[in-house]
């Protein structure tokens, strides 16, 4: 008779993640019969191997990154890494703004759009027309 081997559980820390992000990790760990933490792992520890290997140069990326190097110039594996770094980055920017506040403060009128999707005007320290 074979003695079992036991399996150690793995310990895991609870974190936020992006919510469009775990959406796309339910998506696709659904195809895979994954949960979405299952899927996430899996996706970080790709991000991991891509960032750690030998035939992908960091230097070269981070050259890229920096507006130094030519983006052309990476192999496809890079070219991925570079991407998600820039996806990032757009995102973050995209999240820091706001123009509502900027134009409040500054007095200026701007144009928007309603639930509808119709144009309206705001004038701050008026009603919306």
């Amino acid at each position: 008779m074979k003695a079992s081997a036991k399996k150690t559980p793995k310990k895991t820390t609870p974190t936020r993640v992006d919510a469009e992000i775990f959406g796309e990790a339910q998506a696709a760990g659904a195809i895979h019969s994954r949960s979405a933490a299952q899927q996430i792992d899996l996706w970080v520890r790709i991000g991991k191997e891509l960032e750690s290997s030998p035939a992908i140069s960091q230097r070269d990326i981070q050259r890229v990154l920096a507006g130094d190097g030519s983006y052309d110039e990476l192999s496809e594996r890079e070219q991925a890494v570079v991407r998600a770094a820039w996806e990032e980055a757009v995102e973050e920017r995209i999240a820091s703004l706001d123009y509502e506040e900027r134009f409040t403060a500054e007095g200026r009128a701007w144009t928007d759009v309603d639930a509808e999707g119709s144009p309206i005007r705001r004038v701050p320290g008026q009603p919306a027309s």
